[in-house]
């Protein structure tokens, strides 16, 4: 089980994720916000995109959308852009 513990906001629809695991890793969601699809027209907007918060392990925002925390996890293991937590 992998969860995320903590989650920040970037510029241009980025977040920082730190993950159970003791790592970390940023992540754009740019090319999922851009398919246009219903749930994530809002986060067009980055006033609400920075609206992001945990919610049971997982990225979340408050109009209903949320995001797998292992798939996040597994996508950025895949690519090598997860690095050990200073913290």
């Amino acid at each position: 089980m992998v969860d995320v513990l903590a989650v920040r906001a970037l510029p241009n629809h980025r977040l920082y994720l730190r993950f159970s695991t003791g790592e970390e890793g940023e992540v754009s969601l740019q090319d999922l916000i851009d398919t246009d699809a219903p749930m994530l027209r809002p986060l067009r907007d980055e006033a609400e995109f920075s609206r992001v918060f945990l919610e049971m392990g997982n990225p979340a925002w408050p109009h209903g959308f949320d995001l797998d925390a292992i798939a996040l996890y597994m996508s950025l293991s895949e690519q090598g852009l997860l690095r050990r937590s200073a913290a």
